[in-house]
């Protein structure tokens, strides 16, 4: 159990950050982040921290597409938790 609730601090922390890091890259005009890598890292657990670094650096919030699938895996994640403690109880 705890190794579940670390892992998904981790796993927010460094998509808090590839957000961050990205809007950085793309203020500079340097190489970015790919789109792919921010959603895998969303897939893997982290789309609470990808939702809150799209909040805070205002970051791909006019992609429409991104949008729609970070919203998509949220909304997995979010029926997939629900399913499981719904289930466990």
């Amino acid at each position: 159990m705890w190794i579940a609730v670390i892992y998904l601090w981790v796993i927010n922390g460094l998509t808090l950050l590839a957000f961050g890091w990205d809007k950085l890259r793309a203020r500079r005009r340097k190489s970015r982040v790919p789109e792919r890598r921010l959603l895998w890292l969303a897939a893997l657990g982290g789309s609470p921290g990808a939702l809150v670094g799209r909040w805070i650096f205002n970051h791909k919030s006019r992609k429409g597409r991104f949008s729609l699938s970070l919203f998509a895996i949220f909304a997995t994640q979010v029926g997939l938790a629900y399913f499981l403690i719904t289930d466990i109880l």
